[in-house]
C-alpha cells in the first residue's frame, strides 16, 4: 500500500505523464517519493500480538 509522506493518507493518484509522481487527493502533495508498506492494518495486529499486552508499545 502506499501512503502520501505528508499527511499519510492513502489516496494517491498516479500521474505517468510527469514521471513517476504520484499526487495526493488529501493535501495536494505532488512527487516522487511516497511511502510504501504493507497493509496498517495488518502490522498492527502483528505488533499487539507479538507485544502481549496489547498496548502495542512492545514493553510487558
Amino acid at each position: 500500500m502506499k501512503h502520501c509522506p505528508r499527511c499519510g493518507s492513502k489516496h494517491l493518484n498516479y500521474l505517468p505523464w510527469l514521471g513517476e509522481i504520484y499526487e495526493c487527493r488529501e493535501c495536494g502533495y505532488r512527487g516522487a517519493l511516497v511511502i510504501e508498506d504493507e497493509d496498517r492494518e495488518a502490522v498492527e495486529d502483528e505488533d499487539m500480538a507479538e507485544d502481549g499486552d496489547g498496548d502495542g508499545d512492545g514493553c510487558m
